[in-house]
């Protein structure tokens, strides 16, 4: 009963933790990639490992130019990335080694899907975890 004690406080602080040092990341490596642009106010991030991969729906307004930016972990290595419509139509290709951002203006409004992959790393060494930020920032078309 007394482990219990001890590891129940443990257990419930390692989501937080996890969190906090996430939105740390995203806070000092990914916010400036948005230099010019407004963000939104959406945090979208998770821990990943390698093989993971994820998507995200996301509403773009019409009359603005956006900013789209994707950002890993070193430990993770390049990310890979692919913005499509809902139909499945790919829009846009990259990798977190290569772009990070990418630069868009939306004459309507629609909902577009990015979709993260993690790369597996081939290695007998028990996968690390890393945190994959995706913020858009916007403003007015000129």
């Amino acid at each position: 009963m007394k482990i219990f004690r001890i590891l129940l406080p443990l257990v419930l602080l390692i989501p937080v933790m996890t969190d906090a040092q996430c939105r740390a990341f995203t806070k000092n490596q990914c916010l400036p990639l948005l230099e010019g642009y407004v963000q939104n106010d959406n945090y979208n991030s998770a821990m990943l490992v390698p093989g993971d991969d994820a998507e995200l729906l996301m509403t773009f307004y019409g009359g603005k130019e956006y900013r789209l930016v994707v950002c890993a972990h070193p430990i993770l290595g390049s990310v890979d990335f692919e913005i499509t419509d809902t139909s499945g139509e790919s829009i846009f290709k990259g990798n977190t080694a290569s772009t990070s951002t990418f630069d868009f203006k939306m004459a309507n409004t629609q909902q577009l899907i990015v979709k993260l992959k993690v790369p597996d790393q081939n290695s007998t060494v028990s996968a690390h975890e890393g945190c994959v930020s995706v913020m858009a920032g916007s403003k007015e078309l000129n």
